[in-house]
This record gives C-alpha cells, sequence and structure tokens, in this order.
C-alpha cells in the first residue's frame, strides 16, 4: 500500500506537469518559457467582465449551497454528552501567534517592511495549532497530538504540492503577487516555500474542527454509484483538461482545479483500488462535504488576511473580475470546495504512505488517534490484540 501511494502521488504530479506543456507543444507553442523555475507569474489582463459568465460560473456555488441543505436536511444527529477539557497551552501559543501575526500582517508601524512580508507563516502555524487546540478540548486527542507522524509529512508534501499550482498558473496567469522582495530565484523559493508547507496542515486541522459538529458528522445523502471504468476516463479527462489550458487559457482556467483531482482520483482508482471518495457507495458523503467546506472556511480566513498583508497575491481572472470579497471574485470562492476534496484525497495518500493505512473511515482513525501505539490490521481496520 505505501508504495502504491508514493507511486500515485509521483505519477500524479508527472501528469499535471507534463500535460500542459505537451499541450503547447502540440499546438506547435515553445514550452521554454515555462520551464523558468521557480515558476513566476506577473499582472496579466484577461477578457473584461461578462455577465454571461458570471452567472455560469456562479453556478457551482448554488449547486453546492443546495448540496449541503440537502445533506443537512437529511441528519439525525446524536445527542451525546461532551465533557470539555482544559485548553492545551499549545493552544494559546497559537492564539498567540495569529494574534500577532495578524496584526503585524496589517500594521504599517510596528514592525519593518522586511519583517511584515513574513508574517504569512507564523500567523498559519498559530491557526494550525488554535485549532487542534479546540479539536483537543471537545475530543480529547487532535492531529498535533496523535497523530503526528502523518500531520508533520503534510507540511513537506504541501510545499510540493502547491508549487504544482503555482506552474498551472504560469498557463492562466490568475493570480500574481507583490510586495515580495528577493535577491534571486532561490531567495523566492525558500521565500514561498514555508508558507505553501501549510496549507495542506491548515486544511487538515480545520476538518478536523468541523467534525466535532454532530450535525456535520451526521449528514447523508442517497448513495451514489459508479463503473469501474470511470477512473480511466476520469484520468483521461483530467490530462486532456490540463492538456488544453496551454492552448485556450481564457477559456479554460477553471479546468486548473478540476483536472489535477480528476488525475488523482483515475489514479488512485486504477493504482489503489479505491479512493477517498469509495464511501459515497454508501450514502456516506462526509468524505467528500466535509473537506469541501474545510477549505472554504480556510479559504476565507486566506483571502481576509491577505487582503491587508504587505506581501500578498491579487487575482486577474477572465470574464468575471468583478463584485469581489477581500481579493478575490465571488464565484471564484467555489473554487475552494474542489480544492479542499482535492487535498482531502492527498491527505488520504500521504495517510496510505506514513500510516499504511487509509485515512477513512474517520471512526477508525479517532480510535487510533485514542491509541497511538496500537498496531492495525489495514485490510479490515481493526486493531490487532
Amino acid at each position: 500500500m505505501r508504495l502504491a501511494a508514493a507511486a500515485v502521488l509521483a505519477l500524479s504530479a508527472a501528469v499535471t506537469i507534463a500535460a500542459p506543456l505537451a499541450g503547447l507543444a502540440v499546438a506547435g507553442h515553445s514550452v521554454a518559457p515555462y520551464l523558468v523555475f521557480p515558476p513566476r507569474t506577473e499582472q496579466v489582463v484577461h477578457a473584461p467582465f461578462a455577465w454571461g459568465a458570471f452567472m455560469a460560473y456562479s453556478l457551482p456555488a448554488f449547486a453546492a449551497v443546495a448540496l449541503y441543505w440537502a445533506a443537512l436536511a437529511n441528519t439525525r444527529p446524536a445527542q451525546a454528552a461532551t465533557n470539555l477539557r482544559r485548553f492545551p497551552w499549545w493552544g494559546w501559543l497559537g492564539l498567540a501567534l495569529l494574534a500577532a501575526g495578524w496584526l503585524l500582517a496589517w500594521s504599517d508601524a510596528l514592525v519593518p517592511s522586511p519583517w511584515r512580508r513574513h508574517t504569512f507563516t507564523p500567523l498559519w502555524l498559530g491557526y494550525i495549532l488554535a485549532m487542534n487546540g479546540l479539536v483537543y478540548r471537545r475530543a480529547g486527542w487532535s492531529l498535533v497530538t496523535h497523530r503526528r507522524g502523518w500531520f508533520l509529512t503534510l507540511f513537506l508534501v504541501s510545499s510540493g504540492f502547491w508549487w504544482l499550482f503555482e506552474f498551472l498558473n504560469q498557463f492562466v496567469d490568475n493570480w500574481y503577487y507583490t510586495g515580495i522582495e528577493a535577491s534571486d530565484d532561490w531567495d523566492y523559493f525558500l521565500q514561498a516555500t514555508l508558507p505553501f508547507s501549510t496549507v495542506l496542515p491548515a486544511v487538515a486541522s480545520t476538518w478536523a474542527w468541523l467534525r466535532q459538529f454532530s450535525r456535520l458528522e451526521a449528514m447523508t445523502l442517497p448513495a451514489l454509484r459508479g463503473h469501474s471504468s470511470l477512473a480511466w476516463l476520469a484520468l483521461l479527462a483530467g490530462t486532456l483538461g490540463l492538456g488544453a489550458i496551454g492552448i485556450w487559457p481564457q477559456a479554460l482556467y477553471s479546468v486548473l482545479w478540476l483536472s489535477p483531482l480528476l488525475i488523482l482520483c483515475g489514479l488512485q482508482q486504477v493504482m489503489v483500488g479505491e479512493t477517498l471518495l469509495a464511501p459515497l457507495r454508501q450514502g456516506d458523503w462526509r468524505p467528500l462535504l466535509q473537506p469541501a467546506l474545510a477549505a472554504l472556511v480556510c479559504g476565507l480566513l486566506w483571502e481576509m488576511w491577505n487582503y491587508g498583508s504587505l506581501a500578498r497575491w491579487h487575482y486577474s481572472i477572465p470574464y468575471v473580475q468583478r463584485f469581489q470579497l477581500f481579493e478575490m471574485p465571488l464565484p471564484g470562492y467555489a473554487g475552494y470546495l474542489g480544492f479542499g476534496i482535492e487535498c482531502a484525497c492527498v491527505m488520504d495518500l500521504v495517510a496510505r504512505l506514513v500510516e499504511g493505512g487509509p485515512l477513512w473511515p474517520l471512526e477508525r482513525n479517532d480510535a487510533r488517534a485514542r491509541l497511538p501505539n496500537t498496531a492495525w490490521d489495514t485490510s479490515t481496520g481493526r486493531p490487532v490484540c
């Protein structure tokens, strides 16, 4: 299982890089400008706002709201007594880091500009610790204390994970950065890699926190089944989609967020035999709905804390660059939902690689968190006595 998980991660990254370059080559364009390391993008003026495109890109948001409403309306949450524990000291440290990071990120006078440019990482480390502290207070375990190996590995994987999106952004030029000072390319790479390392741990921590709400833990929808050939179809669609963004970047920029997910799920189903979304066959939609919501929560905070920072990102998106909440046009927030599912798929593969078993079912992993020194049978999900 570990070897297969590592192979899926590596092959997914390889296909994600190769597909858009292949698309450029097929269209007769040079690939050399896209092989610069580290990948950077500048502000690019795209197609102007269009109401038709704006409404079309808003439809996924309305569909997501309807889906969550249906799932929540169908809940039958258990009424379990909760014994709250003392908020841990490292949770207070996280709150202090978060508060200090936010204050310094938005302040012109408290610290010199070179320091202010580097507040993203401590702010989000504080958020990660604070969210795990909230989970620990309610559940008696947390990712920080009881699944440390898997959780720390997420920091390492997260950096490479987001650099793939930086690479893909070269083709669509949907976001760019200002306020960054780097002496050379390696300095820029190091400055960017540290913040990128917090992405997966932040989504994982928020997901663990959302699971403490009984209604979100009881969400159900009708079972969703599909033929095994869909894995090959997803892999083909994802690969072709990334190949096409190099040719028609303004028309297909949203594919950047969908195709890597299709490639990940397709490869994992083919090489491992199951994905994180397998429980949908039993009507258990939590592995899809919960991480999507977790990424949306993180997305709102990413955009808010970015808004007043010195080193920050801006958007330039074809057809929808209007009606912004912070820097992001409103339809863009729907992209965080798909991104959250992709994050969860990567987390599942990292769990298989580090712990030798899948991330789901979470009930098994809750017990595993409470009993960190127990051996587990990966085929049955039960402890080995």
